[in-house]
């Protein structure tokens, strides 16, 4: 049986199966000594996250203004810095984008902090580039920011936040818990640094004079008109600011005071703020522009847990945005079952008792707009008390369903717990949110300080695949109506062209094959033309070479659904879709896209056992923020190799009778 690409005419020939079955269990066992090997000793899998230089560069801007730079190997910066800057002079926000003016901003920047000079070949080169995208003058609202804090560019060009909003009660309009835990968590610190407007004195100082294509002397510090209703905000703007200005901001001691507080309390005992880089970087300015010591216990804190989310090399330093253990480790415990490692195999068993004693039984800001659920969720790093996740916990449920454990008493209680909070969590709209429950006010991201467009966290067909997943594939249920409204919410979420939007990976491919999968296992027959469209439009976009792709810019140009240069991961996802799907749909040319898939597989593994991948295919925020978990690549292809590999063996005893 032969398929025809769709972008060619050459012809795929398929391979006996016998030759098929070989290669299968070769590539399968080399994947899987590879991920045993790197195991942590505790139970945990973990590897790099990866984002753009920002997270970086801010983080040595941070280290000068608290004066604490010479005790941290910040030289190797510097190395790291010139290492991803590309041909064009710029710096990306994901590889092979071209190039992007405010992490390239924010890069000059940090070289500069660390004594590069003006007339070094890479940085006359980055100029270049920066002012033919418009200098400072077009960056983001949180790149100006971080220049003000050096006297870089000016707090007039930076929105007013007034901390009385800290004030505000819980209410169906507006309060701190209509932001995003992660916009939430980043915006209470600034509250106070925005209120301060703290310029520092750095060593060495520096200014970015040539980074604005104007001239210094012409620069409006403004924040740009969208000419439309929404320029409402800039003139509250100009309110706020001259309130500033004469002293007369209601409630500010009482709202600076209060936000104070609110930081204090969501520190962890190992230091980290939210899980995630950037509460934590503003989470200490803050705790600067109130004059905290930097010897003060909390800074200290602080500060450790920044550099713990730091990877160092002999030559290079670089902090990611956030750690990722929970999800890592649950995600190979299922590949590695799904190819065949038994249940009770001592590394699974291992990890599924670290990941029991990461379950958090604390109330989390989520609990202030669930008022009754009770805890029992799971985070996505190592300590995040406040902020578990619906994703993560209902990846670990299912990691913890096919573990063999000495004690399977206490996994079904930990079960049984996840299952209840993650039913509490369900929204409105029918369908589940990452951290928090109904947070879908989207005037929120016509703020002007709203730039990143990731000011709540709405519904997300990927995260409520995710749960309806978890059901079917545990056999565990919630009411049938709740049940029934997030199906509905999910054939809602169907674009016409037959694939879902993937909110927390690129894109189309991880959203459709999340579904898909839901669909499959929880009345699949009802939905079986949804299964057929979502499929149909994998296969359509499946790559001459069998593998599949998608870039990240599919999350501005719709024209890009399901495009780009194939990879493991993409590849993986859309593979086990497919897999899904053929079990309620049973076609000879779905049967060949998977086996095309799987070659694409077979053929880029490396002689380690590894896949490797240069793209980004996870997300952060669309359109702004993108990553590329390092793990990605590996342990998604085992998951599909050993789901195909027990599609195959199912198949052959099905004929035996």
């Amino acid at each position: 049986m032969q398929i025809q690409d769709r972008e060619s005419n050459h012809q795929t020939p398929l391979q006996s199966e016998s030759q098929l079955a070989l290669r299968l269990s070769q590539s399968i066992a080399s994947s899987q000594n590879y991920l045993l090997s790197r195991q942590y000793g505790d139970g945990f899998w973990w590897s790099k996250l990866e984002s753009n230089v920002t997270i970086t560069a801010e983080a040595v801007l941070l280290h000068k203004i608290w004066g604490t730079d010479t005790s941290r190997p910040l030289n190797k910066i510097e190395a790291y810095l010139r290492s991803q800057q590309r041909e064009h002079g710029g710096w990306e926000l994901f590889y092979g984008d071209g190039g992007e003016i405010s992490t390239s901003v924010e890069a000059y920047m940090a070289l500069k902090l660390l004594g590069v000079t003006a007339d070094d070949a890479a940085m006359i080169r980055a100029r270049d580039f920066i002012l033919q995208h418009g200098g400072i003058s077009k960056t983001r609202i949180f790149t100006k920011f971080h220049l003000a804090l050096i006297g870089c560019y000016s707090w007039r060009g930076v929105p007013s936040l007034p901390p009385w909003v800290m004030l505000l009660p819980d209410n169906p309009w507006f309060s701190i818990y209509e932001l995003s835990s992660w916009a939430r968590s980043s915006t209470v610190p600034l509250l106070i640094v925005f209120d301060k407007k703290p310029v520092y004195v750095t060593n060495p100082g520096i200014t970015l004079d040539e980074l604005y294509t104007e001239g210094i002397e012409n620069v409006k510090y403004e924040i740009p008109k969208n000419y439309d209703w929404t320029d409402v905000f800039l003139g509250l703007d100009q309110v706020f600011k001259f309130a500033e200005s004469w002293n007369l901001v209601p409630l500010r001691k009482a709202g600076i005071e209060a936000a104070e507080k609110w930081i204090l309390e969501r520190q962890e005992a190992t230091g980290d703020w939210a899980g995630i880089i950037p509460p934590m970087l503003n989470s200490l300015l803050a705790l600067r522009s109130l004059g905290y010591d930097v010897n003060d216990p909390i800074v200290q804190r602080g500060l450790t847990a920044i550099d713990n989310f730091a990877i160092e090399t002999d030559s290079s330093y670089c902090v990611q945005p956030c750690v990722s253990p929970v999800w890592d480790t649950a995600w190979v415990m299922r590949s590695l079952v799904a190819s065949g490692v038994p249940s009770d195999h001592p590394a699974i068993v291992k990890a599924g008792e670290w990941l029991l004693q990461k379950q958090i039984l604390d109330y989390g800001d989520w609990a202030v707009k669930n008022r009754h659920g009770k805890p029992g969720a799971w985070a996505f790093e190592f300590e995040n008390r406040f902020y578990p996740d619906v994703d993560d916990t209902a990846v670990v449920v299912m990691a913890l369903d096919v573990a063999k454990l000495p004690n399977e008493n206490l996994k079904t209680a930990a079960i049984e717990r996840a299952l209840d909070w993650v039913a509490s969590m369900q929204c409105e709209a029918g369908g589940w949110a990452a951290f928090d429950l109904n947070n879908n006010q989207d005037w929120l991201n016509l703020l002007p300080y709203a730039d990143l467009k990731a000011m709540i966290d709405p519904n997300t067909a990927d995260v409520t695949a995710r749960v309806i997943e978890m059901l079917g594939a545990c056999h565990l249920s919630i009411p049938h109506p709740n049940l029934e409204r997030a199906l509905e919410y999910l054939i809602k979420e169907q674009e016409s062209e037959g694939c879902w939007f993937g909110r927390w990976g690129v894109n189309y491919i991880y959203g459709t094959s999340g579904v898909i999968a839901a669909l499959a296992l929880v009345n699949p027959h009802k939905h079986q033309a949804n299964i057929q469209r979502g499929a149909t439009w994998l296969i359509q976009c499946q790559n001459p070479d069998g593998g599949w792709g998608e870039t990240c810019r599919s999350y501005n140009d719709a024209s890009l659904k399901g495009k780009g240069n194939s990879t493991a991961s993409q590849t993986a996802w859309a593979i086990l879709g497919l897999i899904a799907a053929d079990e309620v749909i049973t076609e000879d040319w779905m049967k060949v896209a998977i086996e095309r898939g799987i070659n694409y597989l077979l053929d880029t593994q490396q002689e380690d056992g590894s896949w490797y991948e240069s793209e980004f295919t996870g997300t952060g925020f669309p359109c702004h923020f993108y990553l590329k978990y390092h793990m990605y690549q590996q342990y998604f292809p085992l998951l599909a190799l050993g789901r195909y590999t027990a599609d195959l063996r199912e198949i052959k005893s099905t004929e035996k009778f």
